[in-house]
């Protein structure tokens, strides 16, 4: 489905234009001196790029031992290194899913060479599966204490209002999936799919980014707590693809989206705060 209308940001709040040569950014992260990497999704180059938030593009790097079937998120850990997701799943019929850790590049670097992270997701036993059981696709990625937590984008007729949530070790190998827990969105088929997720700073925030909402979950990383806190939802009220998202400090999202017919091609910020 593509939005229009994309002139309505809603609560968010217009940074720049992002750069014409990338119309489909999917993720997102921090890098140094305030710029950031971003990738595109399906059909677009093997690329890490470096913004900054006048919307110039500065640095691409090829990512070596990586081909872009699906780049849907991106995340980083504390230790310097950048995880490309490549588990796009529109037909759920992938049996490639697979991350790609990278050490985050120089500035000078123009290719560095990925190690690669397979799994798959025990649950599923056919290639597709039922329509009732559309719930291997997934968009959104963040780490945390040595894991990657994957929030599945649920396709499943009738829709299903959880999304589940698994994890794998943020290192080289081949794995199953561990589903860690649920979470309760909404119930509507297209806005409460989640599209990017990433932790705070300071590990006490877990937001899920969708195209009509965001949600906020309350962590406990010091007592491998990810899922059980409080949560609540924000109406974000725009009305653009956005796929993208991360943390420009403690409390203040910033926001990515596609170009769509109506606009896009953008970034945002969103305040970031629990009721008390």
């Amino acid at each position: 489905m593509i939005l229009t209308g994309c002139t309505n940001y809603g609560q968010l709040t217009f940074v720049t234009k992002l750069p014409k040569k990338l119309n489909e950014v999917s993720g997102i992260v921090p890098a140094t001196n305030a710029t950031y990497w971003v990738i595109e999704d399906s059909g677009n180059a093997d690329n890490l790029y470096r913004i900054n938030l006048d919307g110039e593009l500065l640095q691409e790097v090829n990512i070596k031992n990586a081909k872009n079937r699906d780049w849907e998120a991106l995340s980083r850990d504390t230790l310097g290194n950048i995880y490309i997701a490549d588990f796009g799943n529109n037909s759920n019929k992938r049996d490639d899913l697979v991350i790609y850790k990278v050490p985050e590049p120089t500035n000078t670097q123009e290719e560095v060479r990925a190690e690669k992270i397979k799994f798959r997701y025990p649950e599923q036993k056919r290639f597709p599966p039922k329509a009732r059981n559309f719930n291997f696709d997934a968009e959104a990625l963040f780490y945390a204490s040595g894991y990657l937590y994957i929030v599945n984008k649920n396709r499943s007729t009738p829709f299903k209002e959880n999304v589940d949530v698994y994890r794998v070790p943020a290192k080289k190998g081949e794995y199953e999936a561990e589903k860690i827990g649920t979470i309760k969105t909404c119930d509507d088929r297209y806005w409460c799919q989640v599209t990017g997720a990433e932790m705070s700073p300071d590990g006490k925030i877990l937001a899920l980014l969708g195209y009509g909402n965001i949600w906020l979950i309350q962590t406990d990383l010091e007592n491998g707590k990810v899922l059980s806190g409080k949560m609540e939802s924000i109406d974000h009220g725009a009305s653009s693809q956005l796929e993208a998202a991360c943390f420009l400090d403690n409390k203040t999202l910033l926001l990515a989206d596609e170009q769509g017919p109506g606009g896009g091609r953008n970034l945002y910020t969103i305040p970031i705060t629990f009721d008390k």
